[in-house]
């Protein structure tokens, strides 16, 4: 394991663990959303992101957190792991939940300098907690075969169900596996 991607619905936890993968193995953590977003909850594009993430997965060791469609093809084709944090949506909405609340509470700086705010999560349709509840069925209803299509390729795949799982896997890594 030595390039490895972090799948899962927002809020699941994949910044967190592709973190403690990259300390634990020691290599580079890149996330999707510090390359995505730009000033004012604007999203790069394409052409912007991928010489960003093509320059950085041609290293021989990272871990990369994000469902970003636009690089996938590039990022899944460079993995040699692919993770899902496959939870329930109870789970994934009340991570995501308290995790927005105390942004917007705590007023804290995400990527880019955005915050979010009550008024995005409650008064938008860009809201975090929509696309949650928009795209955490999608997710749950195409990666299975998406990521039966890459097993056969070679890759690792690994399906967490629950933070536990997640948590037992990640306690029991060696270095033996890397």
């Amino acid at each position: 394991m030595r390039r490895i991607v972090v799948l899962g619905t927002s809020g699941c936890g994949k910044t967190t663990l592709a973190g403690a993968l990259a300390r634990r193995l020691k290599i580079p953590h890149i996330e999707m959303d510090a390359i995505h977003w730009k000033p004012n909850w604007t999203s790069s594009t394409t052409e912007e992101m991928l010489p960003i993430v093509d320059a950085r997965t041609s290293e021989p060791g990272w871990v990369l957190d994000g469902n970003y469609r636009a690089v996938r093809d590039l990022v899944w084709s460079r993995a040699d792991t692919i993770i899902w944090l496959d939870y329930s949506m109870r789970v994934v909405f009340t991570r995501v939940f308290i995790r927005t609340m105390r942004r917007c509470f705590r007023r804290e700086q995400l990527w880019a300098g955005n915050r979010e705010s009550l008024m995005l999560q409650f008064c938008n349709r860009e809201s975090i907690l929509l696309w949650v509840i928009n795209t955490w069925r999608i997710r749950r209803r195409d990666y299975p075969a998406e990521l039966r299509a890459e097993s056969a390729k070679g890759k690792r795949v690994l399906r967490f169900r629950t933070p536990r799982d997640t948590q037992t896997w990640l306690a029991n890594l060696s270095g033996s596996i890397v």
